[in-house]
């Protein structure tokens, strides 16, 4: 059992030294906020896509397909626990707090910091199961996420639901995984190079955001506490719980637990600035999340790894 959270926790603690690294970066002046954007974007709209599709990159087969749609029910089985916890425990009286809040509690970080610790565990099994949870993140993010954050169904775009950088490049693996196509080592040579960011990249720019963190002005309200407890340790034991009791074992289980048990997604605090909500605060729990995740991940994760094998 110790090995078990002995090979969690220091993954875990490899990404924090590279948080760590963003961190400094920032109070030193070395990352810069217009830095951070244009890398934010390279991440989101060339990095993940290339990881996600190199995981694709494998042979068909029956017992890939079925632990793949596992893991696509399974991510919508979490959000939907996430999204009933939320109404249920957080009901903060200031409409900020509580939309917030809320938002922080069903969606999890699970790109930027759960597929560099599944690459890490699990290796190109890993992200091919995490990839299903990054599909089914980016369309309730573009739905449900946006009712959440503006109250106005004619906002939601399924256009964009569908049609972003999460979603595609799931698609377009699809498409290779079931007819077999193997892309040339030309073309896929330059998408593993891209891919190897997926690690460090993300690390630096937590790192980064959580350097702009203000504790003294943060965690005064009893529902942030709800809302890291909910995220960061009630979801993702309900998931493991659940899936454990039908039989899921092995990469899947640990995928699944990996992709529930991540921080608050950087995505809210986006949100928030467009739909002028309060950014800070949604910045805050981002960051507080992520500083907390380093011990919450190892124990959780830590669990369904000892288990899963």
């Amino acid at each position: 059992m110790l090995d078990s959270f002995y090979t969690v926790g220091s993954q875990v603690f490899i990404l924090f030294i590279l948080i760590a690294l963003g961190f400094l970066g920032c109070k030193k002046g070395i990352i810069k906020k217009e830095g951070v954007g244009t890398i934010t974007d390279i991440m989101l709209y060339l990095v993940t896509p290339c990881v996600i599709i190199n995981s694709f990159q494998k042979d068909y087969n029956a017992s890939l397909l079925k632990g793949l749609v596992t893991a696509f029910l399974s991510a919508i089985m979490t959000h939907v626990i996430a999204i009933v916890l939320s109404k249920i425990f957080i009901r903060s009286k200031e409409d900020d707090k509580r939309v917030i809040f809320r938002f922080g509690v069903v969606f999890s970080n699970c790109g930027f910091m759960a597929l560099p610790l599944l690459e890490a565990l699990l290796g190109g099994e890993g992200v091919f199961y995490g990839a299903a949870y990054v599909a089914v993140f980016n369309v309730c993010v573009w739905t449900y996420g946006i009712f959440l954050m503006d109250r106005d169904c004619k906002k939601i775009s399924f256009k964009k639901a569908f049609l972003n950088p999460g979603v595609l490049p799931v698609i377009v693996g699809l498409i290779f995984f079931f007819t077999g196509i193997k892309l040339p080592e030309i073309v896929l040579s330059p998408m593993k190079y891209l891919a190897a960011l997926n690690t460090p990249v993300p690390m630096l720019i937590i790192g980064y955001n959580i350097a702009g963190l203000n504790i003294s002005k943060a965690l005064k309200d009893v529902d942030e506490y709800k809302m890291l407890l909910l995220r960061l340790i009630v979801t993702p034991l309900i998931t493991f719980g659940i899936l454990y009791a039908i039989g899921i074992r092995g990469n899947l289980l640990v995928s699944c637990v990996v992709s529930a048990s991540a921080p608050v997604a950087a995505t809210g605090t986006m949100f928030s600035v467009k739909y002028k909500r309060d950014a800070v605060l949604s910045a805050e729990t981002v960051a507080i999340s992520t500083l907390l995740s380093v011990l919450t991940m190892t124990l959780v994760v830590g669990i369904a790894y000892t288990v899963a094998f």
